[in-house]
Order: C-alpha cells, then structure tokens, then sequence
C-alpha cells in the first residue's frame, strides 16, 4: 500500500436531502396533476401509430356518418372546407400520404375530417382516410397515431 487514503464522500446534512426528496415528490405530483403539454399535431405519422383490423372505440359510429356524409358528396379530393348538413362544414384534408407506412402501401388514400363545425373553425383530431380505389376506410381519433379499420 502506498499510504493512498480514500476519504469518503461528504454527506450533506439530513435536511438538504429531506429538501431534496420533497422538492421531487412536489415535481411529480404537479406533473401528474398537469397532465402532458398539448401540442398541435403534426402533419407526419408518429412512428408509433398501430393499425387495427376492426373499429370498436368511440367514435366509430360518428366516423360511419362522416363515411356516408363524405361519399354523398362524392368523395372531394381538393383540400378545403365542403358545406355540410345543419349549416356546418367540414374539411376534406386532400391526399394522406402514408409516409410511415401505417396503412397497406401501393394505394392512394384521402383524409377527411369527421366533425362538422363552422366553416373556417379549428380543427379536431378526427380522421377518416379512404382508399377511394377500393373504399377501404380507417378511423383516427388522434391525429394518425391509430387508425381502426371500418
């Protein structure tokens, strides 16, 4: 040995760790309470989007209505506001891309809002995309993070 001593580590006073371990909990209970940040969606796919083979959430049955309202009207391509029964509108968002890969590949899909509302208003997260080659319809209730086969 070479006379090397190793002292060990200061220990801080029994109330800076007190201090400490009850700022964390406070930290954790006001996220907890807050909830996560509310962010606009993007208009990519999440990584993280799973696709379903049926439709059983809430929302289905308003995403069918939104189906029927949006063929009646022959299923607009062009993105922009349509006048919708009720003197509301809806947004019929153009080609969805599928960039992720979310939905079979090799197809051409259009997004089509679910919700009426006044024209020009904020829109929701409610999507319906259609394959309008073969009419398969899937149902996002969050912005393209899932979407539910109709």
């Amino acid at each position: 040995m070479t006379g090397h001593t190793t002292h060990p580590a200061p220990s801080r006073p029994r109330s800076l760790r007190l201090g400490s371990r009850l700022a964390l909990l406070v930290a954790m209970v006001v996220a907890a309470l807050a909830g996560p940040a509310v962010v606009a969606p993007s208009s990519a796919t999440p990584a993280y989007a799973t696709a379903y083979g049926s439709c059983t959430v809430s929302g289905c049955a308003d995403a069918r209505t939104a189906r029927s309202g949006w063929s009646s009207r022959g299923w607009p391509t062009s993105r922009g506001w349509y006048s919708w029964s009720g003197g509301k509108c809806n947004f019929a968002g153009g080609q969805y891309q599928n960039r992720e890969g979310q939905l079979p590949s090799g197809a051409t899909y259009y997004e089509y809002d679910v919700y009426p509302r006044t024209c020009n208003a904020a829109r929701d997260a409610h999507r319906i995309i259609v394959n309008l080659s073969t009419g398969a319809t899937w149902y996002s209730p969050n912005h393209y993070s899932d979407f539910y086969r109709l």
